[in-house]
């Protein structure tokens, strides 16, 4: 069993899902508000180390969704900046547990990371339920 600290848009479906599954699984989970937080640019950067700048992004994101902002050009400060100013912007959700942090729910990755028991269900918990934007292979 595992605390996480799940940082989520409150009421987004997907989310809700995940922290079920996280529960069914025997974890504990500690619900925070990704948009209210105040992030700091180095704690942010530790949820998304290792990946390109384009999957830091949460792909359902009006400004994301219209073109206006094109997370494949930005820069790591840039991007970071923006998240700062529009918290919508971060790819959801952001999970810590024991220091180590992830973002998104792949489900591979989470189970490898803290283990998820087999559910029945097939349902995209990385694709907004809302869009049906994946927010993976919508960003690669």
């Amino acid at each position: 069993m595992a605390i996480v600290v799940f940082y989520e848009k409150p009421g987004c479906i997907n989310n809700t899902r995940q922290k079920k599954w996280l529960r069914e699984s025997g974890h504990e989970v500690i619900e925070k508000n990704l948009l209210t937080h105040g992030w700091e640019a180095s704690e942010l950067k530790q949820y998304f180390a290792g990946l390109p700048v384009a999957q830091w992004f949460n792909a359902s994101a009006p400004r994301v969704k219209s073109g206006e902002i094109d997370p494949t050009e930005l820069d790591p400060e840039t991007a970071i900046a923006l998240m700062q100013a529009e918290p919508l912007l971060i790819r959801r959700p952001l999970m810590q547990v024991n220091g180590d942090r992830m973002v998104g729910f792949d489900e591979v990755a989470v189970d490898r990371w803290i283990g998820l028991v087999q559910r029945s269900q097939t349902d995209n918990l990385e694709v907004c339920a809302k869009s049906g934007t994946d927010t993976k292979s919508a960003m690669a």
